[in-house]
């Protein structure tokens, strides 16, 4: 295959989206934010109820850049080598062979990942971090581009682990995924009720948009994107307030400073532009900081959420004007 410019590459971004589109209905917001975790070369936790699309969402990216996909369905009961893999002795060779588990795929869908106990989780989380998988002492690199995302249910439901806040850090985003408005809904039900999606997750519609190749030159070229100074100082110091948040018993750390740079430049490229503004930054601080801090327990008692603490610190930092 001819190797694309990246103007190319960043040109097929729109088509990347109008593709997606096709198939997940009244998931806009999330649609976005899944996207740019996965320009930003991050992982995304997602947590919602039941039925709203979040398994269709991952098969149709897979799809739309060619990449493989594997589900993980996390319970109590399993074990870190069943995401893994394990050690396999073949009589017939008389020698052990690598087994790889499911989470040798370029998209990892780990549902109901508060399920697991937490050595389970860990045994994700690590590959999310390192980028490899070590099994019987062997490393092995999963196949990239690789991205995880997890699902997670209310930690207030009985027969959860909910994830420490390091393990969380390990995300990109935290994207909260609500209901369609009546409208989709109805969209929604109409082509469920005549087969065009199905319940069994149709995503025929999606062409191969990216190649795998391309996708990793588009995650290089996303990185390489300008951000102004004075817009990394203003992701700084709205992450930075979060420490001195009223409200907040723990702020950001500079990671997710990071983060935020990060998703801001893959947000700039979905809305078609080379460069990142404060506007980008502000876009993606919800949900790039919401699993970063904490909110004070008598806060919380008064229904105050992180989400609100979050809007307050952008309300309160100057962002540049020019």
């Amino acid at each position: 295959m001819t190797e694309r410019t990246p103007g190319e590459l960043l040109a097929r971004v729109g088509a990347l989206r109008e593709a997606l589109s096709r198939v997940v209905i009244g998931q806009d917001e999330v649609l976005d934010q899944v996207l740019v975790g996965f320009l930003a070369g991050g992982h995304v936790l997602l947590e919602g109820v039941p039925g709203v699309g979040k398994t269709l969402l991952v098969l149709a990216l897979s799809r739309a850049v060619s990449g493989s996909f594997s589900r993980v369905q996390f319970t109590p009961d399993l074990m870190p080598s069943d995401v893994t893999g394990h050690l396999l002795y073949d009589p017939g060779r008389g020698e052990f062979k690598t087994r790889k588990g499911p989470i040798f795929a370029n998209l990892i869908l780990a549902d109901e990942i508060n399920r697991a106990p937490a050595k389970t989780q860990s045994a994700l989380l690590e590959t999310m971090q390192e980028g490899q998988v070590t099994i019987e002492g062997t490393s092995h690199p999963v196949p990239q581009p690789f991205m995880v995302l997890a699902t997670q249910n209310p930690i207030e439901q009985e027969g959860t682990y909910p994830l420490p806040e390091a393990q969380l850090d390990r995300f990109l985003l935290h994207v909260e995924v609500g209901y369609p408005s009546e409208d989709d809904e109805v969209r929604i039900v109409a082509d469920v009720t005549r087969g065009r999606v199905g319940e069994s997750l149709d995503v025929s519609a999606i062409a191969p948009v990216l190649s795998i190749e391309d996708a990793v030159a588009l995650r290089r070229a996303v990185a390489e994107l300008h951000v102004d100074e004075r817009v990394l100082r203003y992701a700084v110091r709205l992450v930075r307030s979060t420490r001195e948040r009223p409200g907040l018993s723990m702020g950001a750390g500079p990671r997710g400073a990071i983060a935020l740079v990060r998703a801001a430049r893959a947000f700039a490229v979905l809305e078609g532009r080379d460069f990142v503004t404060p506007d980008d930054v502000k876009t993606m601080a919800v949900p790039v900081l919401r699993h970063r801090v904490l909110v004070a327990p008598e806060h919380e008692l008064e229904g105050f959420s992180r989400a609100q603490a979050i809007g307050a610190a952008i309300a309160t930092v100057e962002a540049p004007r020019s």
